[in-house]
């Protein structure tokens, strides 16, 4: 009988360890004060700013991207730079998670949102689950929104994602809810890399799908399990996708208290030899080590450690939400360069045309030369030569052939020509977004003015936006 209690007495123990080790509704005061969710942001300058942003947008680069047909240039859709518009500007900071399957992405994501155990947590497993591509934002009421809807709201900023077909759309999910964290920004769970699947095999351009969300995400999460940490030849893709965004990828390594010490810093080491010949930068990206769910780390692990790596995600998050404003202002302020560059080629090819032009000469054979040996012309040197234009922000000499064969030269018109008496010139009111209204707009920001003075002596004309692709 003695026995017996005991052994009733050691189970009801155990139980009580395990519910008091796994009890997901441990602490989260931590992540509700370093995110400052309890504060109650100043919404009336903040849309104050965007408006004022939008009407810059409206009125000084789309119409000379209109124009001259940015959006339909090559070098536009596979350069990594967005597409701006009224869904981009007034859109939220996006997180994009990636990495190989089952690593603890969607279970990060249950955990920063508090869903764990709740009807509405994304699904997780040991096994691949998640097959989607799952947005979790903000609504008023929590509901599911299929991909095609998502795509036909043109007040959302995920329209674009119609190019990659009906066999994508049906693999996009939303998830809205109300969450205070989700206000201020917007999570995107992917599916896990396969390395022994051909990304072909999904039905759609997955590697494709992957760029677009990476071209538009603010912070690009990488995570990892210290079980899989082989890099095979789809997680070379995507790093290679991920080119040019290294300040804004942080690499995790997940589930770090299911290791001792000394492993853990062996895999640490090992994970880092893996990643050197596919980062190749000065100075590496951040990386967190730590296990991103709801539980209590293990027993006789760095628990001190993993809190403090914890927190120190947790502020590098909500930087990227601080600073959201500066960013849009700093994207749309470098989409202008790219709209104007783009401008001021396509005015030179039509200048020499024109030029070249004779009353004998074909139109086709002499506009095929010009743009078969651009350099013969002059083209991209005179405009380097003109203007204040970096080398470094061409574009490629080969987009402007695509663009030109779906475009004919006859088709624009010189800059010269683009002007009104009451909307004045396409290019001065371009260049004057860029180096006074934008930066005008940043500066009020920061000095915690109202952006909508428009005085350079006001708001400091001069100074230079923050680099959205630069570490804070």
């Amino acid at each position: 009988r003695t026995k017996s209690s005991l052994k009733c007495l050691y189970s009801a123990l155990k139980c009580l360890a395990f519910e008091i080790v796994h009890d997901w509704s441990i602490d989260r005061s931590h992540i509700d004060e370093t995110l400052r969710l309890a504060t109650e942001e100043k919404a009336g300058d903040y849309a104050a700013a965007l408006q004022r942003l939008r009407k810059i947008y409206h009125t000084s680069i789309k119409p000379m991207e209109q124009a001259y047909k940015y959006n339909e240039l090559r070098q536009h859709e596979i350069s990594g730079i967005a597409a701006a518009s009224d869904g981009e500007i007034t859109s939220k900071p996006m997180v994009l998670f990636l990495g190989p399957w089952s690593v603890g992405k969607s279970s990060m994501i249950n955990y920063l949102l508090g869903l764990q155990d709740s009807p509405y947590q994304l699904y997780t497993g040991a096994e691949p689950t998640t097959s989607e591509f799952t947005v979790i934002m903000h609504g008023e009421k929590i509901r599911s929104v299929e991909g095609i809807v998502m795509a036909a709201d043109s007040s959302r900023s995920f329209s674009p994602l119609e190019k990659f077909g009906q066999n994508f759309l049906e693999k996009l999910i939303g998830i809205e809810m109300p969450h205070k964290l989700l206000e201020r920004v917007t999570f995107v769970d992917t599916p896990g890399i396969i390395e022994n699947r051909k990304q072909q095999e999904r039905g759609y351009p997955f590697n494709d799908v992957c760029q677009w969300f990476i071209d538009r995400a603010d912070l690009i999460f990488v995570v990892f399990d210290p079980t899989k940490l082989d890099v095979g030849l789809e997680l070379e893709m995507l790093f290679r996708q991920l080119k040019g965004r290294e300040s804004q990828i942080r690499i995790i390594l997940n589930k770090a208290d299911n290791l001792a010490t000394q492993d853990l810093m062996r895999v640490y080491g090992a994970l880092f030899w893996s990643l050197a010949p596919l980062i190749n930068v000065t100075e590496p990206p951040r990386v967190y080590v730590s296990s991103f769910w709801p539980y209590d780390y293990a027993p006789d692990t760095s628990r001190e450690l993993f809190k403090r790596e914890e927190i120190s995600l947790l502020e590098d998050l909500n930087q990227v939400i601080e600073n959201r404003m500066e960013n849009k202002i700093a994207f749309i302020r470098q989409h202008g360069i790219r709209v104007r560059i783009h401008g001021l080629l396509v005015d030179r090819y039509v200048q020499t045309f024109k030029e070249k032009m004779s009353f004998f000469s074909d139109p086709e054979l002499v506009f095929k030369e010009i743009v078969d040996e651009p350099d013969k012309f002059y083209i991209f040197k005179s405009i380097l030569a003109k203007t204040n234009v970096s080398k470094f922000d061409l574009p490629n000499r080969d987009a402007y052939r695509d663009f030109f064969g779906i475009n004919p030269v006859t088709n624009f018109k010189p800059l010269s020509t683009q002007c009104s008496y009451m909307g004045g010139c396409l290019l001065d009111k371009i260049e004057r977004a860029i180096t006074n209204e934008l930066p005008a707009l940043l500066s009020s920001i920061n000095s915690g003015k109202q952006p909508g003075l428009s005085s350079c002596e006001a708001t400091g004309c001069g100074e230079k936006p923050k680099n959205r692709y630069r570490k804070n």
